[in-house]
């Protein structure tokens, strides 16, 4: 069988066009990294990328005016590529004078074409020393008007190979109790504490909310089943939103007092139906595992909190 091409997309362009932005976005898109690689080592790179980075078949290098030689040997380099193990890309990032200057002035940063000049000046320089390599670009893309999520989007469409919207994000589900403070990091926080409590039930408090008991006495009251599909309602509404924006993840934490079992097993309900919804899901359940040492763990024993894929 055939060995996969290595993709290899050089990024390039002028200093402030976003370079580094690109890099990231193809970063989340599963893309070996590097910046600013001196012309030796690029080519020996592209002459060889599984000797050098053999676990990735997608590699992406920041190279531009910094590196010398660059504009003089990139001709040579690519002509030299084997194009039956290896796929180059040369993306070139442009970007007004204006919108370049407003960027050094509001960052404070000097042209490195410029060190102890004028910026427009490094930016004029940057341009012609660029001018062959620009006129070599197997694409250009003009950030003047761009954000960064524009960015995001328009190297999700060249480069992305999501199948469905749901394939780029990743769904956390984390269950936890408003005592021991909110989980860092949550997009999203849902409040269950309202929902009648196993805590109360004395066959049931050393249980959590992942044991059938508790589920079977959840389920046994109508405001349980309620929240649950009011919230599945609201999460097939958002997270398709959500993933148009390109999120990598949305962490959502559901919380009771205790983080036992309320939550828990409210956790486990949503991620069973978003599983089935084609949703990549991770659910983690931060204060189980607490009463779990209290209640029967050795002094001084260590135990992860449970963490599992749901697909």
């Amino acid at each position: 069988m055939a060995q996969k091409r290595v993709q290899v997309i050089l990024i390039t362009g002028l200093s402030g066009a976003g370079k580094s932005s690109v890099a990231k976005c193809l970063e989340d898109l599963g893309y070996y990294c590097l910046d600013n690689l001196p012309v030796t080592l690029l080519r020996d790179l592209l002459e060889a990328p599984r000797e050098h980075i053999p676990a990735a078949d997608r590699i992406a290098v920041v190279t531009d005016a910094r590196t010398p030689g660059l504009a003089e040997t990139l001709p040579e380099l690519l002509a030299g590529v084997d194009r039956a193990a290896i796929d180059p890309f040369v993306l070139f990032l442009d970007t007004s004078d204006e919108v370049l200057l407003r960027r050094y002035s509001e960052t404070r940063r000097r042209h490195p074409l410029a060190p102890s000049g004028l910026v427009s000046e490094g930016i004029q320089r940057e341009r012609q020393a660029l001018e062959d390599v620009r006129a070599l670009a197997d694409k250009v893309m003009n950030t003047s008007e761009w954000t960064i999520h524009e960015i995001r989007r328009q190297i999700d469409q060249e480069f992305g190979d999501r199948r469905a919207d749901q394939a780029g994000l990743t769904v956390n589900l984390i269950s936890f109790g408003f005592k021991r403070g909110i989980p860092p990091g949550s997009d999203l926080l849902f409040d269950v504490r309202y929902l009648p409590n196993p805590y109360f039930v004395p066959e049931l408090r050393l249980l959590s909310g992942l044991d059938r008991e508790i589920v079977e006495f959840l389920r046994s009251k109508p405001e349980f089943g309620e929240l649950e599909e009011r919230l599945f309602k609201l999460l097939e509404f958002l997270l398709p939103n959500f993933s148009r924006e390109l999120r990598s993840y949305l962490t959502i934490g559901i919380g009771c007092t205790g983080g036992r079992h309320r939550s828990v097993a409210m956790a486990e309900a949503l991620a069973s139906r978003l599983a089935a919804a084609n949703w990549n899901v991770r659910i983690s359940h931060r204060d189980v595992i607490r009463h779990e040492q209290t209640d029967a763990s050795p002094v001084g024993e260590t135990v992860t909190a449970p963490d599992t894929d749901r697909r």
